[in-house]
């Protein structure tokens, strides 16, 4: 018998099987001329990732193979197991338990314009998961399978991606075999998943600081199923809840109270999972909007009781949660002005609707007001860049050029004249620029959204972050990490489009296809509430 050989019949033993196969375990590792008392892996688990915040309304076009090659190839091996997030969370308790062997599977790691990017095509989407699953079939067999998710991903004729993937794992590893997945509070999910795989264990905090401790929560969970442990057990809700992102942070109520409640469930009940999805409304898919997944160790009474409860409570903070309004950029302008003028700065401001990034309304009502020392970071403008760079463009050159305003949500474009301080790689794009005008301004041009969420973001050349009253950034959230949580600025604002585009709270703006508004709150009423 050779080694290999050995260690595949170890590990085909399945969970339920393992107290009655000690001593024929033990033989065959003796006989392998391993002793007894070998600390070989007891559990294999299969870690793959597969992730995309997909903008279904955004203009860019359909997202290829190419798209998802553009930043990096995917990883594989130790490079996926180090790199971070819900996977290293994962990776960091497994190992820390001593007993499991990770088995990990080439994974894409992401796409090129991030979530201003639009449908996945179903070859793209079948592209990568079809090469994960062949790579799991040789690795085979293994007593678990992780999956570091989103939950917000579209694909032209999935209407359900996540669950398809979770599908098509249960289909090749088996009836028996747990899989947990973790996933981003922007997810849009409902009971299909579940069909398919056992955990889902969602982000409680936006911004995301606890993914690492998502992840490490689900190495516990798979371990203990896979051990027999735990048997899993689940109920699903859909409040029937649509709201806009920039509505769910959770520093806020009622957003952080529906978390708080979720953890105190948890707290009383030792090994209920309780997950909330708050949705991504920008994903025209049909399982859109708010939903409740919770997972006991074999008790439906207290899965449904928790999910009753959720449920209910989400459906009495409706209106807080899903109903909001910001100022429009000249009222910000005038609310930037006067913070100025308090010695309130520095000043942050969220320009939260603009999914594209190329929209130019702050920039223009803020020039207008005669507003200095603001640091816009970034305004999309690859047509800018290419100009660039076929002149051959250098630091300290002349700059003269119209940015931005190319999708119908950005506006007109805007011409700025002034001097080229930095052209050359950034944000992980292969070029970037950045322009000095007017009084003491700064515009970062990228070739694509991106959303910078810390001050020292923008150290590039001889720019220097605490030169700036303003920094003007395209997020919603993400931005308070750094300029909000960390008491950086002592002046935060979110800034409303002055239009129904995609991004802003109006979501009644939007062409859906597949999702019918009348039956969800603010827009109309669910059935289950009629």
């Amino acid at each position: 018998m050779t080694p290999g050989k050995c260690m595949n019949e170890h590990a085909r033993v399945r969970p339920g099987q393992r107290a009655a196969s000690l001593a024929a375990i033990a033989t065959t590792l003796f006989a392998c001329g391993s002793p007894p008392g070998d600390d070989r892996a007891e559990l294999r688990f299969a870690v793959a990732s597969y992730q995309h915040e997909t903008c279904t309304f955004c203009p860019e076009g359909d997202t290829e193979v190419d798209d998802w090659l553009r930043h990096s190839e995917p990883l594989s091996g130790e490079a996926l197991l180090n790199s971070g997030g819900y996977i290293g969370g994962f990776v960091e308790r497994s190992r820390e338990f001593g007993d499991i062997e990770l088995v990990p599977l080439t994974s894409p790691v992401g796409v090129f314009g991030g979530s201003s990017r639009s449908w996945n095509t179903k070859e793209t989407f079948d592209h990568f998961l079809d090469a994960m699953l062949a790579e799991l079939e040789e690795q085979t067999p293994v007593d678990g399978v992780f999956l570091a998710l989103h939950g917000a991903m579209a694909v032209r004729d999935v209407p359900r991606p996540e669950a398809e993937i979770a599908r098509r794992f249960r289909e090749l590893v088996g009836p028996d075999v747990p899989i947990a997945a973790t996933f981003d509070l922007h997810g849009n999910e409902d009971a299909d998943f579940l069909e398919h795989a056992d955990f889902s264990l969602v982000t409680k905090r936006f911004p995301h600081y606890d993914s690492y401790i998502q992840g490490e929560r689900a190495a516990r969970a798979l371990r203990l199923t896979a051990k027999g442990e735990y048997e899993p057990t689940t109920a699903t809700r859909k409040p029937g809840i649509i709201t806009a992102t920039v509505l769910q942070w959770t520093g806020q109520s009622p957003a952080m109270d529906i978390m708080e409640r979720a953890r105190r469930w948890e707290a009383r009940e030792h090994d209920a999972y309780v997950s909330v999805f708050y949705g991504y409304p920008w994903s025209d898919v049909p399982d859109v909007g708010a939903t409740i997944q919770v997972m006991t160790n074999g008790n439906q009474t207290l899965a449904d009781e928790i999910a009753d409860d959720m449920d209910d409570y989400m459906w009495r903070v409706r209106e807080d949660f899903a109903l909001g309004s910001y100022p429009r950029p000249a009222e910000a302008a005038r609310i930037v002005a006067a913070a100025i003028s308090r010695g309130e700065t520095p000043v942050a401001v969220g320009d939260y609707s603009d999914r594209p990034g190329d929209a130019t309304h702050i920039l223009g009502a803020f020039a207008a007001a005669g507003i200095g020392n603001v640091l816009y970071g970034t305004i999309t403008s690859p047509a800018t860049l290419d100009a660039l760079t076929a002149a051959g463009a250098r630091p300290g050159d002349p700059f003269d050029h119209e940015i931005g305003g190319f999708t119908p949500s950005g506006g007109s474009p805007h011409r700025v004249t002034g001097t080229l301080e930095y052209f050359g790689e950034g944000f992980g794009y292969d070029r970037i620029a950045a322009v000095s005008f007017g009084d003491g301004n700064v515009v970062f041009l990228t070739p694509a959204y991106e959303q910078v969420l810390y001050p020292d973001a923008f150290r590039f050349g001889t720019i220097d972050p605490a030169d700036y009253d303003v920094f003007v950034v395209k997020s919603r959230v993400h931005f308070r990490r750094g300029f909000d949580e960390t008491g950086y600025a002592r002046t935060i604002l979110v800034v409303e489009a002055p239009g129904p585009f995609v991004g802003t709270t109006f979501l009644d703006a939007l062409p859906y296809e597949n999702v019918d508004l009348s039956r969800m709150y603010p827009y109309g009423t669910p059935e289950k509430r009629r």
